[in-house]
């Protein structure tokens, strides 16, 4: 029996010109870690961002000269921004008249019923949806009270509240984000409060850490989201180069079958038969394919013999030792040459596989 996952039916709204909810792809999101209000390097990593598959960026709003460098960033980007907003709800309002496409607020610092409905005006005045992202570092005082710390059922008391505070307002343009850097708790969070709404989900789990933890973390958490049927949106949170956010979104994304974006890489883990730098090759085939779109399967093997019958799914592979080097395809060796040649063989059979299909 195949595993299918079913997505939870959400209400759709639009960031810029991306879909989200209501059926659409779910879409890989990222937030830049320069200064905002330095525009040409903002600018220069949203690029980088957007060759590696970056659907919807977020930026930090910090102050008035942040929010209103997002006019000029805007004018160099393809993809949509959503303004970051904490304490100050003015820079939320100063971002929308500067041409965000979305804001995020946090409605654990964001303050009064009367800031929040400024915000929101703002955002039916210019036709912007609002991300409420509550999160486990900042949730309400009275909650934090109520519940003796964080817990789940605060954190989707503290989204349900901001709901009914954006119905009284007469504003559904709505996404909803609830995260928390325990995975357990998150994904028990997200669980109950899909059940209590159908607005779209941003899925994630916060501050995860580093390279390793945070993958991890967030292939756990966002991964049994996802095969739940839960998230429209997502972000894969690391202290890292946020270009690496979105290589483990879609890695995700992949290794579930929701979607294909670019290889996938099949490598053997090497053993006492690989007499050839596996690592290095897989790293050299992996740098060179970062900005390729087209689905593949690609295999690289570290045993002439075993290699190719191993990895016979694959739609093109390699395989080396002795001096030798294979090209294989779908488990058939169709071409030997130098084993120095192998990384060269295999792009090129990848250019010849994207034109082709074959």
């Amino acid at each position: 029996m195949s595993f299918e996952i079913k997505r939870r039916n959400t209400r759709q709204i639009h960031v810029g010109n991306v879909k989200v909810g209501g059926g659409a792809p779910i879409a890989v999101q990222s937030m830049t870690n320069t200064r905002t209000q330095d525009i040409p390097a903002t600018v220069a990593q949203i690029k980088r961002l957007e060759a590696a598959g970056c659907e919807i960026i977020r930026v930090a709003v910090p102050d008035a000269e942040a929010a209103a460098a997002i006019t000029k960033i805007k004018k160099e980007i393809a993809i949509p921004l959503i303004a970051d907003i904490h304490f100050d709800y003015q820079l939320a309002i100063a971002a929308a008249e500067a041409g965000a496409d979305g804001l995020r607020i946090n409605p654990g610092n964001i303050g009064s019923h009367e800031r929040i409905k400024a915000v929101v005006d703002a955002a039916k005045d210019h036709g912007i949806p609002i991300r409420v992202g509550v999160n486990s570092g900042s949730l309400e005082p009275d909650l934090l009270k109520k519940y003796n710390g964080v817990t789940v059922d605060g954190l989707v008391e503290s989204a349900l509240r901001q709901i009914e505070l954006m119905a009284s307002l007469d504003f559904s343009d709505l996404k909803l984000a609830i995260k928390s850097a325990n995975v357990p708790q998150s994904i028990d969070a997200y669980r109950r409060l899909s059940e209590k709404t159908d607005f779209p989900l941003h899925v994630g789990i916060t501050e995860a850490g580093g390279l390793y933890s945070g993958i991890v973390k967030s292939a756990i958490g966002i991964g049994m989201l996802l095969a739940d049927g839960i998230g429209d949106t997502l972000r894969v949170s690391l202290t890292r180069d946020p270009v690496e956010e979105v290589r483990v979104g879609f890695e995700i994304l992949k290794a579930l079958g929701i979607r294909q974006r670019g290889p996938e890489i099949i490598s053997c883990p090497t053993c006492g038969r690989c007499n050839i730098d596996l690592f290095s090759i897989a790293e050299t085939v992996e740098t060179a394919l970062l900005t390729r779109t087209a689905p593949i399967k690609i295999a690289i093997m570290g045993c002439v013999v075993n290699g190719p019958g191993e990895a016979r799914e694959a739609d093109v592979g390699i395989a080396g030792g002795d001096g030798i080097g294979i090209l294989f395809k779908k488990g058939e060796v169709v071409k030997k040459f130098p084993e120095n040649r192998l990384v060269d063989e295999l792009l090129k059979a990848v250019t010849e596989f994207e034109k082709s299909g074959t």
